[in-house]
C-alpha cells in the first residue's frame, strides 16, 4: 500500500549519517510522499535542497515556536522568499508551545500571527504545533478562518481545539503517540472525518510501538497508520489510501505513480 508521511524532519542531525538510506528504506516500505518540515530559514533551505534531489519529497518554510525569540521582520522577509520556491508546500512549523516555553509567549504569538499572515498572502496552508496552548491556538484559528487552511500536526490537544480546527476546515494529523499504551485520545481520533485525517512520523521523534525508544524514521509510518485503523475500526489500507489523498489535497501535490 502507498503511504504519505505528512510531517517529518529529514534535515535533523539524527539523519546526518544515513539520510539517503533512510529515504530508500521509506520507499521500500511504500512511502510515496513526504513533507520535510522546517524549524527556521536555514532548515528550510536544506529541506528545499532535499526536495530538489528526491521525487516525492516536499518542503516547508517556517519558524518553530521554540525558536520564536529569534523572530524579526528580516527573518519574515527571508521566509517570504523561501515560500516562493516551487517545492515549498506550506508555511511552518509554527504555532504555540506553552509546555516548554522555550521562547516568551508574546514572541511566540507574534511569530505565529506573522506566519499566518504570510500563509494567507502566499496561498499556502500552515503547519501548526500546539502544545498546552489550546485556548490561544483556537483564537488564532478563528481569527484566520476562511483565509488560511492548515493542519494541527501531531495532535495532542483537547476536544475544543479539535473542533475549532475542523470547523475552520483544517486537517488533523496523528503521530506514533497513538500507538503508546497510555494514549488517551482515541475518542478524538474517531471524531476526525475521514477526509481530514493525516498520518505522520514527526521523525526522528516519537517512534511508534514496537520501535518506541529508537530513532523514528519515515519508513515506520505504516505502524501509526495501522494503529489509527484499529482505533477507528477501519482497514489499515483504507486509512493509508485516505491519508495519502488528504495529504495530496492539503499540500497541492501528486505522488509519483
Amino acid at each position: 500500500m502507498k503511504l504519505f508521511d505528512s510531517h517529518l524532519h529529514l534535515t535533523d542531525a539524527a539523519f546526518a549519517v544515513d539520510r539517503d538510506e533512510t529515504i530508500a528504506r521509506a520507499r521500500e516500505a511504500g512511502v510515496a510522499g513526504m513533507v520535510t518540515v522546517a524549524s527556521n530559514p536555514g532548515d528550510a533551505r536544506q529541506a528545499i535542497d532535499l526536495a530538489h534531489r528526491y521525487e516525492g519529497i516536499w518542503a516547508t518554510a517556517g519558524l518553530h515556536p521554540h525558536e520564536a525569540r529569534g523572530y524579526t521582520s528580516e527573518l519574515l522577509s527571508d521566509l517570504r522568499s523561501l515560500a516562493a520556491e516551487p517545492s515549498v508546500v506550506a508555511i511552518g512549523e509554527t504555532g504555540l508551545d506553552y509546555f516548554y516555553d522555550n521562547s516568551p509567549r508574546a514572541e511566540q504569538a507574534a511569530s505565529f500571527e506573522a506566519q499566518l499572515e504570510l500563509a494567507s498572502e502566499a496561498g499556502l496552508p500552515v503547519v501548526v504545533h500546539s502544545r498546552s496552548a489550546d485556548a490561544d491556538t483556537i483564537c488564532f484559528i478563528r481569527e484566520f478562518s476562511g483565509r488560511v487552511g492548515g493542519v494541527l500536526h501531531c495532535f495532542s490537544g483537547g476536544a475544543a481545539l479539535l473542533e475549532a480546527g475542523l470547523d475552520a476546515g483544517w486537517y488533523v494529523s496523528f503521530s506514533g503517540i497513538v500507538t503508546f499504551r497510555k494514549f488517551e485520545g482515541a475518542d478524538l481520533v474517531r471524531r476526525v472525518p475521514a477526509d481530514r485525517l493525516l498520518v505522520e512520523t514527526d521523525s526522528p521523534y516519537l517512534a511508534p510501538v514496537p520501535m518506541r525508544g529508537r530513532r523514528n524514521e519515515p519508513g515506520l509510518v505504516g505502524h501509526t497508520c495501522a494503529a489509527l485503523g484499529g482505533i477507528r475500526g477501519e482497514d489499515a489500507e483504507e486509512v493509508a489510501r485516505r491519508t495519502l489523498e488528504n495529504a495530496c489535497r492539503l499540500y497541492g501535490v501528486e505522488v509519483p505513480a
